[in-house]
């Protein structure tokens, strides 16, 4: 019968020189410079193989547990923590919480495989992917910003979706800026700019995606958009991309956030947009720690802006340009605006002139003619089209979510109603007076064709 013993290549290779050596064709000085041991371990090495044969250079420490191998009970215990608190985190994610929260020491290798025996974690198979050409980095902080936006169930079942943007350093990966708001849209841009320059100042230039918050699509209407007349007048250059791919840093941000900050905010116990906002600030300072990389160059390309924080927030405002009439008013938005005057400076001098109406994001009306403010008074004249009905593609699904919101606050409330009139109702007569009211409500059903 042949006897199989296991050993490793290392020590299979070893044999074979011992071997050698009990059989006096090898030296032993010879056989300890090939195998670069000492002329002792080998004569100890030739002993063993007298002895026991090949089981002689197999160590005896196979297949018996390591001295410094975790107990099982150590080991059930973070098994059980990562079930019941981090049960869909991934090794990495669910190694920090464990060591900031429940005092784990051990490797994120040595919890990935304890996840892996546990059923909590699948090995990801490596895939084919399209391969870009990596860009370099930018050598500055503030040389190049990358914006973006993105709508996410950022408070998982327990709110709606909203949208986080980010602004993106190119050097250094850091997350600068990042606000949620209950949808992508120009106010939220222009907010998010406000903040970025009133904090870091204004970068070198933007790198944004060619939606038409930043820039029109129409060769024949030379006006800029709302976002970038700001960004011009701050003398930032703006700069788009022709693929979601050219804009990487913040596109692999939002996915690594989209499972991080997703589970941090529910860990926080985070269900409000201004909550998360307010704690937003904390998060990013332990994001930046864990992701920023050093800048090739440590200079600060931002530049300070010069005007204060009212000049800063009329430049991140809408601007509309009208003309005075002779009697020194213009429309606005189904509104008339009258400039006012005084009696012994009637300002004839203003008719027919160019005005700016400059539009805040908190809803402030100001009216300049040149830098000069003009005082003016505000009458109601008709509802404006564009505030009710008028969405581009990234507002639609925010407004029909409150379509939808409306008309189930319309039908539980008529439910309510019935069943009020239902509960007071005492007469088998009148029981079913209900159901025809709320029949009565539903929409009529369209009529045959003859």
């Amino acid at each position: 019968m042949v006897e199989v013993v296991q050993m490793s290549l290392k020590e299979a290779d070893r044999y074979a020189v011992i071997q050698q050596v009990v059989e006096r064709t090898m030296g032993q000085s010879d056989a300890a410079l090939w195998l670069g041991i000492s002329v002792r371990q080998v004569k100890r090495l030739a002993r063993a193989v007298r002895l026991d044969g090949a089981q002689g250079v197999v160590s005896r420490r196979w297949g018996v547990a390591s001295n410094r191998r975790i107990s099982s009970a150590v080991q059930e215990r973070f098994v059980g923590l990562v079930r019941e608190h981090y049960a869909d985190f991934g090794p990495t994610l669910a190694c920090e919480y464990l060591a900031a929260q429940h005092g784990y020491t051990g490797s994120r290798e040595t919890l990935r495989g304890w996840m892996m025996d546990a059923g909590l974690w699948k090995a990801r198979r490596s895939r084919a992917r399209r391969i870009h050409s990596p860009r370099e980095r930018r050598s500055r902080l503030g040389e190049l910003v990358q914006i973006d936006g993105s709508p996410h169930a950022w408070f998982e079942e327990r709110a709606g979706k909203c949208c986080l943007i980010a602004f993106i350093d190119d050097a250094t990966g850091a997350l600068l800026q990042a606000c949620f708001y209950p949808v992508e849209s120009t106010n939220a841009y222009l907010h998010s700019l406000q903040r970025y320059v009133a904090v870091h100042g204004r970068p070198l230039a933007l790198y944004s995606d060619r939606h038409s918050i930043f820039t029109k699509h129409d060769p024949e209407d030379p006006t800029p958009t709302q976002f970038e007349r700001a960004v011009g007048e701050l003398n930032i250059e703006s700069i788009l991309a022709y693929s979601p791919q050219a804009k990487g840093r913040v596109e692999r941000a939002f996915q690594t956030l989209q499972d991080r900050l997703v589970k941090a905010l529910r860990m926080a116990r985070i269900n409000t947009i201004e909550t998360a906002n307010a704690w937003l600030p904390t998060y990013l300072i332990k994001h930046n720690a864990r992701f920023v990389r050093l800048a090739a160059d440590s200079a600060n390309a931002h530049r300070a802006f010069d005007g204060d924080a009212r000049d800063l927030a009329r430049v991140c405002a809408h601007h509309y340009a009208r003309v005075l009439s002779k009697t020194l008013t213009c429309q606005f938005k189904g509104r008339m605006l009258v400039i006012l005057t005084k009696p012994d400076q009637p300002r004839y001098g203003l008719r027919g002139q160019a005005v700016k109406i400059i539009e805040h994001l908190d809803g402030e009306l100001e009216l300049l003619w040149g830098i000069e403010a003009l005082p003016f008074k505000t009458f109601e004249r008709h509802q404006h089209l564009s505030a009710t009905r008028v969405a581009d593609d990234k507002m639609i699904n925010a407004r029909v979510d409150e379509v939808l919101t409306k008309e189930a606050a319309r039908l539980r409330k008529l439910k309510e109603q019935v069943a009020s009139h239902n509960a007071s109702t005492k007469s088998p007569q009148t029981k079913g007076m209900g159901i025809v009211a709320l029949r009565a409500h539903r929409a009529p059903a369209p009529a045959a064709d003859n």
